[in-house]
């Protein structure tokens, strides 16, 4: 399996599948952009290397659209993850970059499930919502704009509150077939089966593989009884994933939609086990995309680019034939306006996880991965309550205990870190042979440690910056910032709003007969208000309290 992984990485890597001879197929205007996130997934999938198990429904898409080989989060866990897909921006650049600032995965919550979760926090750090530019939106905002029905089944979790105007619909019922006819959509579906947490959570039931099958152990993870069926128990969730993620392509098809859409599958950062997700190494980071065009456009090729959470907003922009805006971090990497220079970085990073503090850097080009450890008096290995429910985590806490672990699976529990660490994943994808002093690498080391330091100096790293002053810095205060009340301007029968809070979104509806529609509109421009009828409005701005609501007669 490793030779095949590392064949596909050869392959990859001398391929040129942006210059393409083929006629270009011609591509909707208008396309519908379809999202199928899985989550804490690496690349162990045939169609990347990993022939342990079969999916078909994902092996349909490879096979129909384009494998990338290259695709990085930002982060090594969701919620940091999900911010830079939102806003198109590093986490790290508007303070997400933590894991979590707040308990913002279904929206604002209640007194109750903040007194839940606040033990995972540090103690005296109030939960906070992260504060983007001023001129900053979410990705479905922007594509509400432009006329998409967007909804999302169901996850957020952006470090933030999302603001009203970000979804026409956002639930379990969530879904593009209540759009209006004819109006292009763009739609979210999360499958959570392959989470970190149904590794234990679903330990008893019935597995989608045979219990003794024959699977890919990392070099780091031991293979004892236990830990060996964690890690089927991984395999299984994704042989069920495949099976949700057909039938939400098969309602595709049925509704005759299928050469109208764009398919994006991906996972929202690398695997589940341990020594893979909350880390830096490309375990943690590293994930696998598939793309279906319509018509089956450029079918069964594999794309090597680098590619960044951070471009998604830009590309799905981009292939609706819309401008992206320009105060992003992202660029995109396919439709109208795709980027003429492609990626040389990518960019990662760790800080808090829960109640634990850390903080590394990463940059990564398409060979070199190159690490920042800040804190090397403290170990790799972080003692998150939450990954220690896990059976194959206390497996490797009992068996380092021992010392039964051999020289590759002890390297997690060194005591101190060092400094800087330079990895070759083309001969050491496990990443586990760190060359940083090698001097036949010092030219290397001085590239991507100089990038390191570029990228977060002009990023303004809010790393760098204690959190809890980082709050009193955006709240101006102990207080968080409220949104003022929009202000409506009415002549004759147009209405038009303004808001003296920079950067802020307004979310309106128009109520008729005491009727009160399900979904705000995004504010874009004056609206007419017909006899009988008065109007609804509210502002927010991301990482603000929302304003009061309104009424306009």
């Amino acid at each position: 399996i490793m030779i095949q992984y590392c064949l596909l990485l050869l392959l990859s890597f001398y391929s040129k599948p942006h210059k393409f001879e083929i006629e270009k197929s011609e591509l909707p205007k208008r396309p519908n952009i379809l999202w199928l996130v899985a989550e804490d997934l690496s690349p162990v999938l045939p169609m990347f290397g990993d022939s342990s198990i079969e999916t078909p429904t994902l092996s349909r898409l490879a096979a129909e659209g384009v494998s990338y080989t290259h695709v990085f989060s930002p982060s090594g866990v969701c919620a940091p993850s999900r911010a830079a897909i939102a806003m198109g921006l590093y986490p790290t650049r508007f303070g997400a970059q933590h894991m979590r600032t707040g308990f913002w995965a279904g929206g604002r919550p209640s007194a109750a499930a903040v007194n839940a979760q606040i033990k995972f926090f540090p103690p005296g750090l109030p939960p906070y919502e992260a504060l983007p530019p001023a001129d900053a939106h979410m990705h479905s905002e922007y594509m509400r704009m432009q006329g998409y029905f967007c909804t999302n089944r169901a996850k957020q979790d952006y470090q933030f509150v999302a603001p009203v105007t970000a979804w026409d619909q956002c639930g379990q019922n969530a879904h593009w077939r209540n759009r209006k006819p004819g109006q292009p959509f763009f739609s979210v579906f999360n499958f959570e089966v392959c989470h970190e947490s149904q590794i234990w959570a679903k330990a008893n039931d019935s597995l989608w593989i045979d219990a003794d099958q024959k699977v890919n152990v990392p070099p780091y993870l031991p293979t004892t009884d236990i830990a060996m069926k964690d890690i089927r128990r991984m395999y299984s969730n994704v042989k069920e994933m495949d099976d949700q993620v057909g039938k939400i392509i098969k309602q595709l098809e049925d509704d005759g939609l299928l050469e109208n859409t764009i398919i994006f599958w991906y996972s929202d950062h690398g695997g589940p086990l341990p020594r893979q997700k909350r880390l830096c190494y490309d375990s943690g980071l590293q994930l696998p995309m598939i793309i279906r065009f319509p018509n089956k456009w450029r079918a069964g090729q594999i794309d090597s680019q680098l590619i960044s959470f951070i471009d998604f907003l830009p590309t799905i922009m981009s292939l609706a034939n819309v401008k992206p805006p320009k105060n992003i971090d992202g660029r995109s990497f396919l439709g109208k306006y795709e980027a003429k220079e492609k990626r040389k970085y990518i960019h990662g990073a760790a800080d808090r996880f829960d109640e634990k503090y850390d903080m590394i850097r990463a940059v990564r080009d398409q060979r070199y991965k190159y690490l920042k450890n800040f804190q090397t008096e403290k170990p790799y290995y972080l003692a998150v309550s939450y990954r220690e429910q896990m059976p194959i985590m206390k497996e490797l806490l009992r068996l380092n205990e021992a010392h039964k672990l051999n020289e590759y699976q002890a390297q997690w529990f060194r005591k101190t870190k060092e400094p800087e660490e330079l990895f070759d994943t083309y001969n050491d994808p496990s990443e586990l042979h760190n060359i940083a002093k090698d001097p036949k690498y010092v030219i290397k080391l001085k590239e991507l440690r100089d990038e390191c330091n570029r990228w977060m100096l002009t990023t303004q790293d809010k790393g760098l910056i204690e959190e809890k002053e980082y709050v009193r810095q955006i709240w101006n205060g102990d207080l968080q910032p409220i949104t003022a009340d929009p202000l409506a301007n009415k002549k004759k029968n147009k209405v038009t709003f303004s808001v003296t809070t920079a950067g802020a979104s307004i979310g309106y509806k128009i109520l008729a007969l005491e009727s009160e529609p399900a979904i705000w509109q995004v504010y874009t421009h004056p609206v007419t208000l017909h006899s009988g009828e008065k109007m609804k409005a509210i502002a927010h701005r991301i990482g603000y309290l929302p304003s009061k609501e309104i009424i306009v007669n």
